[in-house]
């Protein structure tokens, strides 16, 4: 027998291989998440309850833009965090208007995204040496924080226009673009000038 046709037999015997055990895995049953008590029935309430978490999350961060801004080196990036920071009141502002066109109270709700940001803002902040490379840092994490607004706005819009809260989806939809503006800023800044800095 040639020696190719006894390789071609010992193949043919092999045994296939079983399945990982990370196939395996995937095939594990998942768990149905039991809602909370006060869990939202009807999409108005989803929005509301998305309305008291970014309002605590910009409220959070009017505190936060301040150390940032003082943390800030390169030209024009303290003044752009400032600048924000002006924005981000008038988003507050803002969505309390929201909240009384739909009768609801103003009040925030811990937003769990935006707690977990600052903390990375700060630990970004105690990594690095003051100069090009912290801000590049800083404008990573504002940047970071600038998506998840954009995100979170988008859809606070797309439900506002759902429900039929027109005047509400208005006032959205101007945060929405400063905060796409707010991003773009931070881009010009980073490309224009402090990426460049911090690789030298």
């Amino acid at each position: 027998m040639k020696n190719s046709e006894k390789q071609g037999q010992t193949n043919a015997a092999q045994p296939k291989a079983a399945p990982s055990k990370e196939i395996k895995n995937n095939a594990k049953k998942i768990d149905i998440v039991e809602p909370a008590a006060d869990a939202a029935v009807e999409l108005k309430d989803l929005f509301v309850d998305s309305l008291k978490d970014i309002y605590w999350a910009e409220n959070a961060l009017v505190g936060a833009l301040p150390k940032m801004a003082a943390n800030a080196t390169a030209a024009g990036l303290s003044g752009t965090i400032l600048e924000h920071l002006s924005v981000t009141q008038n988003q507050v502002a803002r969505l309390e208007q929201v909240f009384d066109l739909l009768g609801e109270k103003a009040e925030g709700k811990k937003c769990e995204a935006m707690a977990g940001l600052l903390k990375e803002g700060d630990s970004i902040l105690e990594e690095t040496t003051p100069g090009a490379v912290r801000d590049a840092g800083i404008i990573a994490a504002s940047q970071k924080i600038e998506h998840y607004e954009i995100a979170t706005y988008g859809t606070l819009v797309a439900f506002a226009k759902a429900i039929g809260e027109n005047d509400a989806a208005k006032l959205l939809t101007q945060t929405l673009a400063e905060e796409k503006e707010a991003d773009c800023l931070l881009n010009d800044v980073a490309l224009n000038v402090v990426n460049f800095t911090a690789a030298e």
